[in-house]
């Protein structure tokens, strides 16, 4: 128990920096009404690529469900995000930190929903979407996140290439922190959005865009809901 204890006290001090700051940001920017957000992170390691693209027909289909929704894509690709931070290791020296940055995005209280996605690889999500999502692990201490719209997208080699395993993983990391995890809706009503690479691209993959639009759609409609 004592082992448990220790470990539990040590994550929660590798968070507090970064909620201290991030939360401070949340509560000065409550003090003017905005417009609802959605976010989207990419942790595909190379940037504006497929998985860029699946999540900005993500976005552009929830713009185009709620026009007055603000949307926007934060890519990965060439931020930092040391894994060890997460429990508590310090820094290597010279290594950058870009995840309270990001963190600070994530917190802010216009943000209503977030859609992680990431390439499928050997049939789970990247190191750095792991990375991400094990950095998060800061936000468990007051669960910031509680009661975001949150929905995952992955991006495979094949039509049958492990999609839906990374979509169901990130899905269990995100359930963590409290949030409410939504599929595509009608009329697909799958567990998250699902496309094909081809030859470094996913515009053939019709059905794949479709998932991605209709998750969009589906994550404006619940953030919209969730205001009245």
């Amino acid at each position: 128990m004592t082992d448990v204890i220790g470990r539990r006290t040590m994550i929660g001090s590798a968070g507090t920096a970064i909620l201290a700051s991030a939360l401070a940001a949340s509560i000065a920017a409550q003090e003017t009404p905005r417009k609802q957000k959605l976010i989207a992170v990419c942790c595909s390691l190379r940037k504006g690529k497929t998985t860029s693209a699946a999540l900005m027909h993500c976005l552009n289909a929830a713009k185009e469900q709620d026009p007055d929704l603000d949307t926007e894509l934060i890519e990965l690709a060439e931020l930092s995000i040391p894994a060890q931070v997460a429990l508590g290791m310090p820094l290597k020296p010279g290594e950058a930190d870009d995840f309270p940055s990001v963190a600070e995005k994530l917190l802010d209280p216009a943000v209503t929903g977030i859609v992680v996605g990431s390439p499928v690889y050997f049939g789970t999500m990247s190191a750095l979407c792991k990375a991400f999502l094990d950095r998060c692990m800061a936000f468990r201490k007051g669960f910031a996140l509680h009661n975001k719209i949150a929905g995952a997208l992955a991006v495979g080699g094949s039509r049958n290439g492990g999609q839906e395993l990374t979509v169901q993983s990130i899905h269990t990391a995100l359930m963590g922190q409290d949030v409410i995890i939504v599929g595509t809706g009608q009329p697909s009503v799958r567990i998250g959005a699902t496309l094909w690479n081809q030859d470094d691209s996913i515009e053939a993959d019709e059905f794949g865009i479709g998932t991605a639009k209709d998750l969009g759609r589906r994550i404006a409609v619940v953030s919209a809901a969730m205001a009245m």
